[in-house]
C-alpha cells in the first residue's frame, strides 16, 4: 500500500468512526431525558444550579454538542473527499471540496433528524439539520481561513480555469 492509499484509508476510516458516534448520540440512551440524569446531579455540585437554571443551560449544552459533532463530520468528510479526489498542483483547498463535506454533512444531519423521529424518547427537527448545516459551513470557513492565516508560507491562491480563486496549493 502506498502512502496516497494509506493517507486516503486512514482519512475514511476516521470519517467512518465519527458516523458511528453520531449514530450512538442518535439513539434513546442519550436522549435528552437520559444525559439530564448524568448532567444535572454534575452541575448542581459543582455549580449549585436548580432545575430550572438547568433546564437552560442542557438545551445549550445539547445544542453546542451538534455544533461541535457536525463541524467535526464536516472536517473530517472534507479530508476524505481532499484524499479522494486530488487535484493537479496539489491543491490544500477547494470550493468542491468544501461544497462536498457541507452536503454531506447536511445529508447525515437530515438523515439523523428522521431516524430520531422513530424513537419515542426522541425528537427529530428541521432546527437540528439547519443548525448541523450550519456548524458544517462553519467548520469549513474555519478550514480556508486557517490556510489563509496560518498557511502562509506554504500555501498559495491559485486561480482556476475561469478565473475564480477556488483552492490553495503548496
Amino acid at each position: 500500500m502506498n502512502p496516497d492509499q494509506r493517507n486516503l484509508l486512514k482519512a475514511w476510516i476516521a470519517a467512518i468512526l465519527w458516523l458511528i458516534v453520531i449514530a450512538i448520540e442518535s439513539s434513546a440512551l442519550l436522549s435528552a431525558h437520559n444525559t439530564s440524569r448524568m448532567l444535572y446531579p454534575l452541575l448542581h455540585f459543582l455549580f449549585r444550579l436548580d432545575r430550572e437554571s438547568f433546564g437552560i443551560w442542557h438545551f445549550y449544552i445539547r445544542k453546542s454538542g451538534h455544533v461541535i459533532g457536525y463541524g467535526t463530520l464536516s472536517i473530517l468528510l472534507f479530508r476524505a473527499w481532499r484524499a479522494t479526489l486530488p487535484t493537479p498542483g496539489n491543491l490544500r483547498w477547494t470550493m468542491r471540496w468544501a461544497n462536498i463535506a457541507i452536503l454531506g454533512t447536511a445529508l447525515v444531519a437530515s438523515l439523523d433528524e428522521w431516524h430520531q423521529t422513530f424513537i419515542p424518547s426522541r425528537t427529530g427537527t428541521v432546527h437540528d439539520v439547519v443548525l448541523d448545516t450550519c456548524a458544517g459551513i462553519a467548520a469549513q470557513i474555519l478550514i480556508l481561513l486557517w490556510w489563509k492565516m496560518f498557511g502562509k508560507g506554504t500555501t498559495s491562491l491559485v486561480r482556476s480555469k475561469t478565473g475564480q480563486k477556488d483552492g490553495f496549493s503548496r
